[in-house]
């Protein structure tokens, strides 16, 4: 761990972190939400482990306010699986954790693009103009939104593709070591290729020849190229939003980024309903497409549009009906 660890858990986090990531988990959220634990037990003087009792890991909790349920409950998550761990190690005899999980209440569906809205957002990204420290912004932030529509990539994802990902003879990209610490191939289409290379030219003359460790999105020059923030890309997301005047139904969140690559998703599992292929047989391949952990995750998105409920209710029904012609008499 880069920084070290100065509370009474200390030597125990670091080791919790250090087993997770040798199972080949990033754990790069968890390790810093025990980073706040640890700097709290230094604030308040702790240096007894047997001070750790439940009141205290509540004090803790509260001085980490978390509006939304989830944000709360997954920090608790941490502390307990950390306890836990403590308890199988017999570092500890008892866990501090008692407190429960909030109550999540209905989640808000993720707003879908519709392909019309894709290109009117990526033409107001290609017009973004010049800055004297990003050049070139409408060039890098089309490819960044074609590249979470088109393929389903996450933006921490396409920030960290380095020259050398692009594998432009294979018509691929490498995501390197991406969440849950996984490496995968993600192939794409011609007209794609098409605009990779052209935003690889274009780049040539910006920042002069590209090396194989440059990364892909940068505003820095050289001799250190920095990748763009995450943070960056979503802040230029939401300052084209309201032109786009979108209209978002009941029950359907804010637009966010991460929408892109949910329409990415669903627009995929329509287009296998409505070409007849059974969704059920592929998803083990958009599951492994998208790098999800396994197909549940990816199972979700069939849920979570009507007109994805349509096809799928039609699809039953000519199932059905000759059943029902020789169940009647």
């Amino acid at each position: 761990m880069s920084t070290s660890l100065h509370s009474v858990l200390g030597e125990d986090i670091a080791a919790y972190v250090g087993y997770k990531r040798a199972l080949g988990r990033k754990f790069d959220t968890e390790e810093r939400a025990l980073r706040l634990l640890d700097r709290f037990l230094v604030r308040e003087s702790v240096t007894d482990a047997a001070a750790l009792q439940p009141a205290l890991i509540e004090a803790f909790l509260a001085s980490r306010p978390r509006a939304r349920p989830r944000s709360y409950n997954h920090l608790l998550g941490v502390l307990r699986c950390f306890f836990d761990w403590q308890l199988i190690q017999e570092r500890m005899e008892h866990s501090p954790v008692r407190v429960r999980p909030r109550q999540v209440t209905s989640q808000l569906r993720p707003f879908l693009f519709e392909p019309a809205q894709v290109e009117q957002l990526l033409g107001l990204a290609a017009q973004l103009p010049d800055r004297p420290r990003a050049p070139y912004r409408g060039g890098v932030y089309r490819l960044i939104f074609s590249l979470m529509y088109g393929l389903g990539l996450r933006v921490g994802e396409i920030v960290r593709l380095r020259c050398r990902d692009v594998d432009d003879r294979r018509a691929l990209l490498v995501i390197d070591k991406s969440k849950f610490g996984k490496t995968r191939l993600v192939p794409f289409g011609p007209r794609m290729a098409q605009h990779i290379a052209a935003y690889c030219e274009q780049g040539i003359d910006k920042y002069g020849p590209w090396q194989p460790d440059d990364p892909l999105f940068a505003f820095s020059v050289a001799p250190v190229r920095k990748p763009i923030r995450t943070e960056t890309v979503s802040q230029t997301f939401h300052h084209l939003m309201p032109a786009l005047n979108l209209h978002v139904p009941p029950g359907v969140g804010t637009p966010r980024l991460h929408c892109l690559r949910h329409s990415f998703a669903v627009a995929t599992l329509l287009r296998w309903y409505r070409s007849g292929v059974d969704p059920n047989r592929r998803l083990f391949q958009l599951s492994t497409f998208m790098g999800h952990a396994d197909p549940a995750s990816t199972a979700w998105y069939l849920t979570i549009t009507e007109a994805l409920l349509k096809e799928a209710s039609r699809r039953f029904e000519r199932f059905a009906v000759p059943c029902d012609k020789e169940v009647l008499p």
